[in-house]
């Protein structure tokens, strides 16, 4: 062991020296030996013969500049990491090999300035590899990785430094505002990849989810979190759109059932600014939101009637749940035209939302009054039954239960027999309902 690594670095000073190798030749100062050796080496190497090759390996390294070859230092991780696979339990020459392994990464940057972005994302795998456990010398490592290479680093090395970063902070090592800087630089990183035959858009998207999924699972960015470090930065800085968007999507994605990270003033203030200088469906929505939360009806209507009208720009599944939105949003204000045809919409964006769209168009006609005859003003609520049998199909319980309700309360205004008789009418006839600007077929149905 110490005849190796002390060869090792005899071989890391002769390169040091930079002037003297370079007036030496490529090879160093013993040339013939190190030509031998070289040969010696990489032909067992290229036989994977690897128990042959390390010898005659270390003999090369200790004489050979390391300018002499490139495989003498590329293949030498290969052998050190099999080295350190071996020797596993032995803490003091393993910890000494990974000195090794790392400083071969180093001397191929110097070396081959050419190759460099790949020998230091090289050592950033190796550093995730054998400091586990370690989450501060992984973090600094990495840091170190992703200040040299940028948007050059490999993408697995992103989401591991986070990682570190998560982990330290869950030892109360790291402060929360330091992992949020870690994760927003890591996106941005992620952002500027260009597909390439190495990376393709897959594997970026799939790199700017897990960055995200990880850092949103990791219960870092909770709201009290976010509001307490970016409230001064907002106030100190209240035109920088990059901040309010960043502000935005952070605090959006620390909502959950339990936790509402959109309804307080820094979110408000924020969203504001970037609608106004780039109104957008989801920013509209969010306007929306926070002012029904507030109560200014008139505000949130202004802000779901844009999100609907932007929303020709967004992807069917979001056009179609902000239609659902405003026609909730139109019923529960009275507006039952609306509401009917924002349900009808959004059931024909997104089939799947048929359940609470049928749900808002029945509860429009039970809401319905009707003028004419005795039959006319009960009709509505047989239209509106008909439209909550179809909310039952694919209803999850919550929905089942007020369906169910709303049905019991229909059926308490249905005409009585006796009263269908005097109008000529039976069970099961067709009946054409015309009220309120809204038509509908239905069937006559009385009281049992």
């Amino acid at each position: 062991m110490k005849k190796f690594i002390l060869g090792f670095f005899v071989a890391a000073m002769v390169f040091a020296g930079g002037n003297t190798a370079n007036a030496q030749g490529k090879y160093g100062p013993d040339s013939a030996n190190c030509v031998t050796y070289l040969s010696y080496y990489r032909e067992y190497f290229k036989q994977k013969n690897y128990d042959s090759a390390l010898p005659n390996w270390r003999k090369a390294i200790s004489i050979c500049a390391p300018t002499a070859n490139q495989y003498l230092l590329l293949d030498g991780t290969t052998l050190v990491r099999r080295l350190i696979a071996k020797n596993a339990a032995n803490k003091e020459y393993k910890a000494a090999l990974i000195d090794t392994l790392l400083t071969l990464h180093d001397l191929r940057v110097k070396a081959y300035p050419k190759y460099a972005v790949a020998a230091i994302n090289n050592k950033g795998l190796d550093i995730n590899t054998y400091f586990k456990g370690n989450s501060q010398r992984i973090y600094d490592g990495l840091e170190e990785v992703i200040a040299a290479n940028k948007e050059q680093t490999k993408l697995s090395i992103l989401v591991n430094n986070l990682n570190a970063a998560i982990e330290l902070f869950r030892d109360g090592k790291m402060d929360a505002d330091k992992v949020i800087e870690t994760y927003q630089r890591n996106v941005a990183i992620v952002k500027e990849v260009q597909p390439s035959k190495e990376v393709s858009q897959e594997d970026i998207d799939k790199t700017k989810s897990d960055i995200e999924g990880l850092f949103i699972t990791s219960k870092v960015a909770s709201c009290d979190n976010l509001i307490a470090l970016f409230t001064p930065r907002f106030e100190a800085d209240p035109e920088n759109i990059d901040l309010a968007s960043s502000i935005v999507k952070m605090m959006s994605n620390a909502s959950t059932q339990e936790e509402d990270c959109v309804n307080n003033d820094l979110f408000l203030r924020a969203t504001t600014l970037m609608h106004r200088n780039e109104p957008s469906a989801q920013s509209a929505y969010y306007l929306y939101r926070l002012n029904s939360a507030q109560g200014n009806v008139a505000e949130a209507e202004k802000f779901i009637e844009e999100a609907v009208r932007l929303s020709e720009n967004v992807e069917p599944k979001v056009a179609a749940d902000y239609n659902m939105q405003y026609a909730n949003f139109c019923l529960a204000n009275g507006q039952k035209a609306k509401a009917v045809a924002a349900a009808q919409k959004a059931v024909d964006l997104d089939e799947s939302l048929s359940p609470e769209a049928n749900f808002v168009m029945g509860s429009v006609w039970g809401a319905t009054t009707c003028g004419g005859d005795e039959i006319a003003r009960r009709a509505p609520y047989w239209v509106a039954t008909d439209y909550m049998q179809k909310a039952r199909v694919g209803a999850d319980e919550k929905l089942l239960e007020k369906i169910n309700t709303s049905i019991a309360k229909y059926r308490a205004y249905f005409p009585s027999t006796q009263d269908a008789f005097m109008y000529n009418l039976t069970d099961g006839e067709s009946y054409t309902v015309s009220c309120g600007g809204m038509r509908a077929v239905t069937t006559v149905r009385t009281q049992k």
